[in-house]
């Protein structure tokens, strides 16, 4: 079994405490009303754990991709599943741009703000509609005049965008046809929301959605955006080796969120086993219903192995690819099976939202696809640790 340090148990009370006084019906209306958790991502600011992963000098608890892999866990597993989770992720991982790459300057100015939770940076924008995965063929362009940047282009599937007071941008400030790689000429600006907003350059567009229907997303134009040459975040052109360098750590910590939608799935149906009676017995009392739960289970418990082992590795600064893709691969299938049983154990009441485990066979789906497939995780898999010629 997984051991953790006193003061890393201790994270999880705190965080088990906190969630526990938001109840289902609290996520039911957030999910069914399409709102965001404003109230959950303040109480987790006011105590601090927004600035988890940013060092105590800037304001930050100071902690690692553990400590927050158990947070983000823990809010899945609360009841929360991914609709808590996901509303507070972008808030506790966007600002590594600035702690990985910002000036100091940048890093004094912004930090303290983003970990009190006085500013929220929980925006990304990277996707665009012709991109998709293929992060290097972004068209948003970045062209400089004079100590600015004009930025113009669309990202698409920019979540948390009204939740935040600045997002990290990415646009390309050298043409593709320009650079001898095209994973060459991107760059990370850091936008200021309200700025944006009043310069009339931003239009924006939600999109309607069935899954994790409390984190919004939206389509976003921009027309002629004035972007500071100080919002530069890292070197000009070096921006998709920035993005890249962090996508093993955002695996790890949505494969911890995974982990904890699966442990809620399975915990709901175990309890409705245990307390609805058919043919005068308990239906857990019945294979067909024991052994996928026991299967759901043993899955669970493997793939959280799994994004420990990944998450102290990151910790310990070693190499993390396989073990993160892994991981996030077995976490996503853990979630998908703990509620696909979840659902077939309620029956007919599986699809009613009262009992929520409708909501967490949604929230499984979706971590099939994003932040990247499961095909994508395959062909790092086949290319980069079984040494197969590149697919794509």
């Amino acid at each position: 079994m997984l051991e953790f340090s006193g003061e890393q148990q201790l994270i999880q009370s705190e965080i088990q405490k906190l969630c526990a006084s938001y109840e289902d019906e609290y996520w039911q209306a957030k999910d069914r009303d399409a709102e965001y958790p404003e109230e959950f991502v303040e109480d987790l600011a006011e105590h601090g754990w927004l600035g988890t992963i940013i060092p105590e000098a800037y304001g930050g608890t100071g902690y690692d991709t553990l400590e927050a892999a158990l947070i983000l866990e823990e809010i899945a597993a609360s009841g929360a599943g991914f609709s808590g989770s996901m509303a507070c992720h972008g808030a506790m991982f966007v600002p590594r741009s600035i702690l990985n790459y910002g000036s100091e300057e940048m890093k004094e100015t912004y930090l303290p703000k983003l970990a009190s939770g006085e500013k929220y940076l929980q925006c990304f924008g990277l996707t665009e509609p012709d991109a998709g995965y293929e992060s290097t063929a972004i068209t948003t362009n970045a062209e400089k005049d004079g100590d600015r940047y004009l930025i113009n282009g669309q990202k698409t599937w920019c979540s948390r965008f009204y939740a935040s007071d600045y997002m990290v941008l990415v646009a390309r400030t050298t043409p593709i046809d320009e650079v001898e790689k095209k994973t060459e000429g991107l760059t990370l600006f850091l936008v200021d929301i309200e700025d944006a907003l009043d310069q009339g350059a931003v239009d924006t567009q939600k999109i309607e959605k069935s899954i994790r229907r409390a984190v919004p997303s939206y389509e976003i134009w921009f027309e002629d955006l004035e972007v500071p040459e100080a919002n530069v975040i890292g070197e000009v052109d070096d921006g998709f080796y920035q993005v890249m360098d962090g996508l093993n750590e955002e695996r790890v910590v949505i494969a911890a969120e995974a982990v904890g939608l699966a442990r809620v799935a399975i915990e709901r149906a175990v309890q409705y086993a245990n307390e609805r009676e058919v043919f005068d017995r308990p239906i857990g009392a019945n294979q067909a219903i024991q052994h996928p739960l026991a299967d759901a289970h043993a899955r669970t418990t493997s793939a959280r192995n799994l994004v420990y082992q990944a998450a102290r590795a990151f910790k310990d600064g070693r190499d993390v690819g396989e073990a993160a893709n892994i991981a996030v691969y077995m976490a996503r299938e853990a979630a998908s099976k703990a509620a696909d049983h979840a659902v077939q154990t309620h029956g007919g009441y599986g699809v009613a939202t009262e009992y929520d485990v409708e909501r967490y066979y949604r929230e499984a789906r979706l971590a099939h696809i994003a932040p990247i497939s499961d095909e994508m995780i395959k062909n790092y898999i086949g290319e980069h640790v079984l040494d197969l010629p590149r697919s794509y």
